[in-house]
C-alpha cells in the first residue's frame, strides 16, 4: 500500500535530496513539498497526505514550526502521522513533540536522512499509528538520568538498559527481540522488569509505553 508523504524543510537542497530519496521508495509517494510553516498546513489540506516530514525548524520564526505542526494536526487531522527531522538531540524537544500524544509521531536526527531505511521505517511506523524516538535521544536521557546517585536506572542491568532503548523507539516485544538476538518471553521478562524497576505502570499500548519511559527519563529526582 502506497503512503502518500508531504516533505516539509526550509532548505531546498535537503528539501529535494529527501524527496528523491523518499520517491525511489516503491511504497511512497511523494505528494508535496514546502519549506515555511504556513504553506506546510496549506500543503495538508489541498493533499491530504498520510504522513508529513518536516524539519523541526522553519520561517517564520525557525524555532519549533515542526512541532507546533504536529500539534495542530492532532487537532485537525488526527490520522495524518508526523516525522520531526531535528539536528538536535536534546530530549526536550521530543518531550515537546509527545506532549499532545505519541501516537503518529517520530523524531529522528536529521542524520537519519542517509539511512533511508530508518526514515522509512519510521513514516511506515507513523502511518500505523506508531510512534519512534531516535535512540541519540534516548542515550541522551539515559545518560543524564544515571547520573544521578539516586536514579532507578542504576539497578537496571546491562541487557535491561538495552531493552530500555528499544522501547523508547517504539518497537513490538517481537521485533526487540529480533533486534537483540533474544525471545519474546525473554524481552517481556525484562520489560517488565524494568517497567517495575522503574516505577511505571506497564501500560498495554505501546504508543504510551514509550511517553511514559520518556517522561520518566526525563523527571528530576525531586
Amino acid at each position: 500500500m502506497t503512503i502518500r508523504v508531504v516533505v516539509a524543510e526550509d532548505n531546498y537542497l535537503l528539501r529535494a535530496g529527501v524527496t528523491r530519496l523518499l520517491e525511489a521508495y516503491g511504497e511512497i509517494q511523494v505528494v508535496g513539498s514546502c519549506g515555511t510553516f504556513d504553506e506546510l498546513l496549506e500543503a495538508v489540506q489541498d493533499t491530504l497526505p498520510d504522513v508529513v516530514v518536516t524539519d523541526i525548524r522553519m520561517p517564520p520564526t525557525g524555532t519549533d514550526e515542526g512541532i507546533r505542526a504536529a500539534t495542530e494536526l492532532r487537532s485537525t487531522h488526527p490520522d495524518i502521522g508526523v516525522v520531526v527531522l531535528s539536528q538536535y538531540a536534546t530530549p526536550s524537544y521530543a518531550l515537546a513533540l509527545f506532549e499532545a500524544g505519541s501516537d503518529g509521531r517520530a523524531y529522528l536526527l536529521k542524520d537519519r536522512v542517509s539511512e533511508l531505511d530508518e526514515l522509512v521505517t519510521a513514516i511506515q511506523v507513523v502511518a500505523d499509528g506508531g510512534s519512534v524516538v531516535d535512540p541519540k535521544v534516548v542515550e541522551e536521557l539515559v545518560s543524564a538520568r544515571s547520573a544521578r546517585a539516586s536514579s532507578p536506572l542504576k539497578h537496571l542491568t546491562a541487557r535491561e538498559r538495552e531493552v530500555l532503548a528499544e522501547l523508547a523507539t517504539g518497537r513490538s516485544n517481537s521485533a526487540i527481540a529480533a533486534s537483540l538476538f533474544l525471545s519474546e518471553r525473554a524481552v517481556e521478562k525484562h520489560s517488565n522488569s524494568i517497567f517495575s524497576k522503574l516505577g511505571l505502570n506497564e501500560e498495554p499500548n505501546v504508543n504510551r509505553r514509550v511517553k511514559a519511559v520518556l517522561v520518566h527519563l526525563a523527571a528530576s529526582d525531586t
